[in-house]
């Protein structure tokens, strides 16, 4: 199981942010992470919506962290572009298991029980944990 390839894009970005710590434009962003153009900056505005990247418009645009890399984890980057993690499609709202209705289903409350022990340990990593050995 791996997590989207918009979640890792998005880690990548939200750490180049926090090396920077001035506004960055969107092609700097994209050429340091190796992120097309165009796929960083449909990242960028979901982080910027969720309240993890602040945004500049004008001729001095750019982008820069809305939060310090403390405060930041992991799972708070994976949320804002994909929302809640989930093991199994299961455990989504949406999702309507005719197993459950009809006889229970044995197997979603483990799936359930992973999901929320990988969501806390992805909260525990913060940003900054990872920039911890960087020169």
């Amino acid at each position: 199981m791996h997590i989207t390839l918009e979640a890792d894009y998005a880690i990548r970005i939200i750490y180049t942010l926090a090396h920077k710590k001035e506004l960055t434009n969107a092609r700097t962003i994209s050429e340091e992470t190796f992120v097309t153009l165009r796929f960083t900056l449909k990242i960028l505005r979901k982080l910027v919506i969720a309240g993890l990247v602040n945004s500049k418009k004008g001729s001095h645009a750019g982008y820069i962290l809305a939060k310090s890399p403390k405060e930041i984890s992991i799972y708070d980057i994976i949320y804002a572009v994909c929302g809640e993690y989930n093991l199994s499609r299961c455990l989504s709202d949406d999702y309507n298991c005719i197993r459950k209705e009809s006889v229970g289903c044995k197997i979603q409350p483990v799936f359930d029980r992973v999901s929320k022990m990988v969501r806390t340990e992805l909260s525990q990593v913060k940003i900054a944990d990872l920039m911890e050995n960087d020169k």
